[in-house]
């Protein structure tokens, strides 16, 4: 067999299930527990300050280089204890070669797994099992290929799980993997199984039929969900082996009260604190599926931190089984989830702490404890298996053919630098196939850049590392071309199109220089760029501490009739900007009483109506907000209101416009740090119009925040995914995957397939402005929508738009429907149209371009 000698790999792994543990500044200590009746050190007493290292400004400035902390590579999933394991393949290599599949577990990565190539070669799909001979909460398969020879790599995959070996579900995990020899972590939802199967489905370059490996791990419960859902805790009560209650209201009900500032604490007052262990019960007083808990430490103090612990549950409260869950956690302020190995019926939960985490003394604590278990698929939707990108996707845009576009920089794992060339991926939607491209014709890396879906259907990407520059991408014909540059260097961006078919841009002072990123407008038919003097920045830019640099970044724009476009934040001030002539910028006053709400979202869920939510002061280091907003600029004075808030306060969040007008928010941050999943949200949120309130989804597995994505697709599920880009430093949040959800209005709560209408006909590929479509379905439809094809990068997407349509029937099962007359109504471009029955469940869209 041809082989090639490489030089081994010495990066640290990457992959899903890591975590950033970053230090806040200017944290106070809080209370401490007293031994006895003797004061405290003053060192424990008084506030503390812990410092942060990293400089995120220095991390995005020239050379583009972010420096990681040392605590980045800290692994937040375990990997679990090899012993006893065996391992078996559908193909080993014995005769020429030692490639026997017992080699990945020997810890030598000079000795590999290789399928037979000898004589007759084994042709793919190959697969490797391996067996725990014990039941463990599993959330990831480390792949490290073999470091002699690129022959072998696996490309395309899937993983399996089995608690029997023998009744194998759909896989967990599917993807493509990069061609390097870089070590792989493929993440999926921690979930209790004994067999964990590797599918290698290609050779990642082609070269032959082979599959090797030179080293397999497995990660453990990664502190993170599953897919799962709250516990509602109304009526239920806590009792602890130990309370304090003399000194301080240490009870133990006060981990049910929703107030993360107050807290239980064993009893520390008198001559001999409580000595570990100590014990919390929950009683729900009902039985039920529970399938995790979750805990969050007391805030403003580290004392009582739970380190190692285990959950037992009883039906009776009598007699607690075996630990359904059991491990250590961090000695850090986030909230800790323990995953069950299987979902268990109980009443009684009990969280028994064996140890203090950074083992300041025998005390626990607990501010808030929170119980889940399976999601119902009708109320909470449901999440498909993790699709893994050879590339983090940080910007993606949803394309005809069933198909999305993604990139991320010059590397499929970090940025730095103006190299002049992108990777790039296209997903496969149908069959969940990536496949990877360098794009290097446009002398473009586009990293950071701006966005605008183009009338005709093409991509418009503008400056980030290569800040002057500007690309097009064409679905047609797959391809990239190169336009004029911008006559302003530009990073972080906003970008929208006009009702005119031109594209605005305002901002982004992240590269190309500080300040002065003034407006200007591309014109399709020139290919050029057109100064607008009378659109400055600056009474559009946030009051964030890095002004400019931070100030003027990713724009909330909003395109309406006559070449208008509303500027409705982040700043706290709103603007109407035109862009005939030299433009104008005027004020149009204050969203309600919101501030700034930098790295938010504003998703247009009507005509003329958006919803603002989350976002926080500054870019990053300031709390983010749970508020959310209303902006209706239908009838030309813009109205903003304050509406429900989340449960989540989230930065770096993505949200989605669903065809229903219903808006779902994934992922973001409480406390937004670039290249951190800490204070991760990891419950999405779905935001009614009809009641301005939010209720939960199923939760998420991987956290999804700075550099993350999501998309509506053709078929009304979501794509959420993506997340860091920060280094080949060993970047514990490098995220290259994604996830499908699949919204409550599809499921049944079996989660089998909601029945949901057909357009069966009558919807041409482009479609005039004014006209009408004979539209067919194959059974009774109450309202029709086009739902824009959008793009999003950095939080970002001012592509979406959803437009209800007129309509009326005609005949049984045909429609007359009205595209609107309006372009600043439905702004020129690809839409997705959709047709949903009585209960709101959407059809699969058609894809038809409005011009």
């Amino acid at each position: 067999m041809p082989s090639g000698r490489l030089r081994a790999s010495t990066r640290r792994l990457r992959g899903s299930h890591w975590l950033i543990a970053f230090a806040l500044a200017s944290v106070p200590a809080g209370l401490t527990p007293l031994l006895g009746t003797a004061e405290p050190a003053a060192a424990e007493h008084a506030p503390g300050h812990r410092q942060v290292t990293f400089d995120q400004r220095t991390a995005m400035s020239s050379p583009h280089h972010p420096v990681v902390p040392a605590n980045a590579m800290e692994p937040a999933a375990p990997v679990l204890d090899r012993a006893g394991w065996t391992v078996t393949a559908s193909s080993e290599e014995t005769t020429a070669e030692n490639g026997r599949a017992a080699n990945v577990l020997d810890g030598d990565v000079r000795t590999l797994w290789h399928t037979k190539w000898s004589g007759t070669a084994t042709a793919p799909p190959h697969t490797l099992t391996v067996d725990m001979h014990r039941t463990a909460v599993v959330s990831g398969l480390v792949y490290r290929p073999r470091v002699d020879s690129p022959n072998g790599r696996i490309g395309e995959y899937s993983i399996s799980i089995s608690e029997d070996g023998q009744d194998w579900a759909s896989p967990v995990a599917t993807g493509t993997l990069a061609d390097d020899d870089s070590a792989k972590t493929l993440g999926f939802a921690p979930q209790g199984a004994r067999y964990v199967r590797l599918t290698a489905l290609d050779e990642a370059g082609r070269r032959g039929p082979w599959a090797a490996a030179a080293e397999i791990d497995l990660l453990g419960d990664p502190g993170t969900p599953a897919a799962t859902a709250d516990l509602s805790r109304t009526g239920w009560t806590a009792t602890a082996s130990s309370e304090e209650t003399a000194r301080e209201d240490g009870r133990a009900a006060n981990v049910l009260d929703g107030d993360g500032d107050t807290f239980w604490h064993s009893r520390w007052s008198g001559e001999t604190p409580e000595p570990l262990p100590h014990s919390i019960t929950v009683d729900m007083h009902r039985t039920t599926a529970v399938s995790a808990l979750s805990y969050e430490p007391r805030q403003g103090s580290p004392n009582g931190r739970a380190g190692a612990y285990s959950v037992t549950t009883s039906t009776a409260g009598t007699a607690f089984g075996e630990p359904v869950a059991e491990g250590t956690w961090k000695d850090d302020d986030t909230v800790k989830t323990a995953t069950f190995t299987r979902a268990v019926q109980a009443r009684y939960v009990r969280l028994t702490v064996t140890t203090e985490a950074g083992g300041r003394g025998p005390w626990t604590a607990a501010g808030e404890i929170r119980l889940s278990g399976p999601a119902d698929p009708a109320v909470h939707g449901s999440w498909g298996p993790l699709i893994g990108f050879p590339l983090v996707p940080v910007a993606t845009a949803v394309l005809p053919g069933d198909k999305m576009l993604a990139w991320s920089a010059y590397a499929a794992d970090r940025f730095g630098g103006s190299n002049g060339y992108t990777q790039t991926a296209v997903l496969d939607l149908k069959t969940d196939k990536v496949t990877q491209r360098r794009v290097d014709n446009t002398g473009h890396d586009m990293f950071c850049p701006g966005i605008a879906m183009l009338a005709d259907g093409r991509v418009l990407v503008t400056g980030g590392s290569n800040a002057d520059k500007a690309s097009i991408y064409d679905p047609v014909t797959d391809q990239w071309s190169r336009t004029s540059e911008m006559n302003i260097a530009r990073g972080y961006q906003a970008m929208t199109l006009l009702s005119t078919g031109d594209a605005f841009v305002l901002g982004g002072s992240w590269s190309g220089g500080r300040g002065g990123k003034d407006g200007e407008v591309w014109s399709p038919e020139t290919g050029k760029w057109r100064r607008l003097p009378g659109v400055p920045v600056g009474p559009a830019m946030t009051d964030d501490p890095d002004s400019p640099y931070r100030a003027d970044n990713h724009m909330w724009l909003h395109a309406m009739s006559g070449g208008k476009v509303l500027q409705l934040g982040p700043s706290r001030k709103m603007h109407w900007i035109t862009t005939t002539g030299d433009g104008s910028l005027t004020d149009a006053g204050s969203r309600a009483d919101s501030g700034d709400a930098m790295n938010g979202n504003a998703v247009p869920y009507d005509i003329g109506k958006l919803l603002t939510l989350g976002g926080g002061p500054a870019y990053e280091r300031q709390p983010a907000t749970r508020r959310a907003y209303t902006v209706d600029a239908s009838g030309g004075q813009v109205r903003a209101a304050r509406t429900g808030d989340m449960d989540h306060a989230r930065s770096f969040s993505n949200s989605v416009v669903m065809p229903d007008g219903k808006v779902a928010v994934f992922g973001g941050q409480s406390m937004p740090v670039p290249f951190s999943d800490a204070t991760s949200a990891m419950t999405p949120e779905l935001w009614d119009p009809a009641t301005g309130r939010f209720t939960p989804l199923a939760t998420m597995s991987v956290p999804r925040n700075y550099h993350s994505v999501a998309n509506l697709l053709p078929d009304g599920r979501v794509f959420s995914g993506g997340g860091g880009l920060c280094a080949d430093q060993g970047c514990a949040t490098n995220h290259p995957d994604g996830s499908v959800f699949t919204p409550p209005y599809l499921l049944d709560s079996d989660g089998s397939p909601r029945p949901r209408p057909s357009i069966t006909g009558g919807v041409p590929p482009r479609a005039a402005l004014g006209s009408s479509l004979t539209v067919t379905t194959d059974k009774p439809v109450t309202s029709f929508v086009l739902m824009r094809a959008a793009a999003a990068t950095h939080s970002t997407d001012n592509d979406q738009r959803r437009v209800p349509l007129a309509f009326a029937r005609t005949a049984a099962g045909t429609y007359r429907v009205s595209v609107p007359d309006d372009p600043g109504v439905a702004l020129p471009g690809t839409y997705m149209l959709f047709a949903l029955d009585a209960q709101g469940v959407p059809s699969t869209a058609k894809f038809v371009t409005v011009s």
